[in-house]
């Protein structure tokens, strides 16, 4: 810096990064003059996306919490209401000129209506003569990094994997510290809502960085190291629950791996498959824009018949469906907005094969219900669980939910607690209760296990695309 010549102003656009700890948009204004920060709080947007309260309840909740941490390093943050993704390019010019940044940094987003707002804001800045940056901060290899031999994309995960670590360096997998103070520090910014807007599952998730750092940590120093044997038994506390951390940027990727290479390879390479899985989703969508617009990754399945059955969809969303497993996870979701990993394949599959409901009405409720609610993870699940997607299930491989729920949750333990009405029968009739010869207040099942997994591998076998992908 010219002695005598103020530095240059920042501006750094937070969005799905909230966190102050390797963030590569807030490192760089850091260290490119003094600072301010900006938040848009785009409730239309999050509705039109699905995004239910109590995710926009966490974001908000995590970004009261990031205004401490940015300024306790002298870093104002301004939080505003920006409804909709075409109202950001003015609000931005706006704020640019308020503030007088000349410099716009931010992480990429990927699903397509995100890549359009960030070009809309990007020509907008450049306009009036400011600079814009964008910067990686949500996966550890960008989207065009991990190709195959014809420079494709993958579209396997295995394959996705290998090449994965055969690209990545030690320089992509290290994590940036947070920013040294670049003021003093100021009184937290303000919130543009009102603070009932944050109080949708405030006891269950608590918000901000501080926390997630510390729910990793608790994991990688206990569960972690037996996450691969216990990750499939939703009555054991055997993830990390990080999730929702992950999916609003509250901590990053390379902090999880960080974390897993305090054990043998071997030890996390469960845990470690699962980040990858959060990254392969995201070159999905960044890389095949049509599945950001509701569409197959197989586009032919598009023209697949679907079953329209609104009773039997609205006894699904409600955990009325006669199958205790498949109750026992959507109530979970309904009542926590968390659902098991091994149980969202078991939901989604019943859904997409016993019912033949089209994926799409699934992938919906749950980003409305789930405070982890991702788009490009979500999707890739609902597209791999209805055979439509990469990497996807066969269309033959049907889960049993009475066996699912026999062999993963044997004792019954997780299924009494949120389908209290079986509390009393007993394990060998538990996941199957239309054979007790009891009157019980639970509804018989409303499709035979037998009945849809034959229909659902005719209805796919028979299917004849007028043109194959």
């Amino acid at each position: 810096m010219i002695f005598g010549v103020p530095p240059l102003k920042q501006l750094v656009w937070f969005r799905s990064d909230l966190r102050v700890e390797d963030n590569p948009a807030l490192v760089a204004a850091c260290g490119g003059g003094s600072v301010e920060a900006c938040f848009f709080a785009a409730d239309a947007q999050w509705a039109a996306h699905h995004e239910g309260p109590r995710k926009t309840a966490f974001v908000r909740r995590t970004v009261k919490a990031l205004a401490h941490e940015l300024a306790a390093l002298g870093i104002k943050l301004h939080v505003l209401q920006v409804p909709r993704f075409s109202d950001a390019p003015a609000a931005m010019v706006k704020l640019l000129q308020e503030t007088g940044a000349v410099q716009l940094h931010f992480n990429a987003e990927y699903p397509l209506d995100e890549v359009k707002r960030d070009r809309a804001v990007w020509r907008a800045v450049k306009a009036i003569g400011r600079g814009c940056v964008r910067h990686e901060g949500s996966v550890i290899l960008p989207p065009g990094r991990v190709l195959t031999a014809a420079a494709k994309p993958f579209t396997v995960f295995t394959p996705f994997r290998r090449k994965w670590f055969g690209v990545v360096t030690d320089t992509d997998l290290q994590t940036l510290d947070k920013p040294k103070p670049v003021a003093a520090p100021l009184d937290p910014a303000l919130m543009c809502w009102d603070e009932s807007a944050e109080r949708e599952g405030a006891a269950a998730w608590p918000a901000g960085e501080r926390v997630a750092y510390q729910q990793l940590r608790n994991f990688a120093a206990g569960r972690l190291a037996g996450y691969a044997g216990n990750r499939d038994f939703p009555a054991i506390e055997g993830t990390s629950r990080l999730s929702p951390y992950l999916a609003i940027g509250a901590i990053s990727p390379r902090r999880c791996l960080d974390a897993a290479k305090a054990l043998a390879p071997e030890a996390s390479e469960a845990w470690v498959n699962e980040i990858l899985w959060r990254e392969f989703y995201r070159h999905v969508i960044a890389l095949h824009p049509h599945v950001s617009k509701g569409e197959s990754f197989h586009q032919h399945y598009d023209r697949l018949q679907w079953e329209t059955n609104p009773a039997a969809l609205d006894a699904w969303k409600s955990g009325l469906t006669g199958y205790p497993l498949v109750d026992a996870a959507m109530r979970q979701l309904t009542s926590t907005g968390w659902m098991h990993n091994r149980l969202r394949m078991v939901a989604a599959m019943f859904l997409t094969k016993h019912l033949l409901i089209h994926w799409r009405e699934g992938e919906r409720f749950f980003m409305e219900q789930l405070v982890d609610a991702d788009f490009a993870s979500n999707n890739g699940g609902w597209q791999w669980s209805a055979s439509t997607g990469t990497d996807a299930v066969p269309y033959f491989r049907i889960f049993n939910p009475t066996t699912q729920g026999q062999r993963f949750d044997p004792k019954g333990v997780f299924t009494r607690l949120h389908v209290p009405e079986l509390a009393s029968v007993l394990d060998r009739f538990l996941f199957e209760p239309w054979k007790t010869g009891l009157t019980l207040n639970y509804p018989p099942p409303i499709v035979d296990h037998v009945f849809a997994r034959q229909r659902a591998i005719q209805r796919f076998r028979g299917f004849n695309p007028d043109r194959p992908d």
